[in-house]
């Protein structure tokens, strides 16, 4: 997945998710509070995006390292 499509795709859900929140307070259930408690959370699942798709990124490069060196010895040869 392109990172310009998953920035879009993590925007949408960011949207999605604080339009529910303002639905929810507008029929009534306090959503504000339950944020206000789990805020962390947003942040651990940041981090964990920003981990997976960092390592996954640094494998893509090594991966393209490798078979650009493949590429050269078999020129070379």
């Amino acid at each position: 997945m392109s990172k310009k499509r998953r920035d879009n795709l993590i925007w949408g859900v960011i949207l999605i998710a604080i339009g529910l929140l303002f639905l929810l307070d507008n029929m009534g259930y306090d959503a504000w509070e339950f944020i206000f408690k789990f805020w962390p959370l947003i942040l651990i699942i940041w981090g964990a995006d920003k981990l997976y798709y960092g390592l996954k990124d640094r494998q893509a490069a090594k991966q393209e390292v490798a078979e650009k060196q493949h590429r050269d010895k078999e020129d070379e040869g």
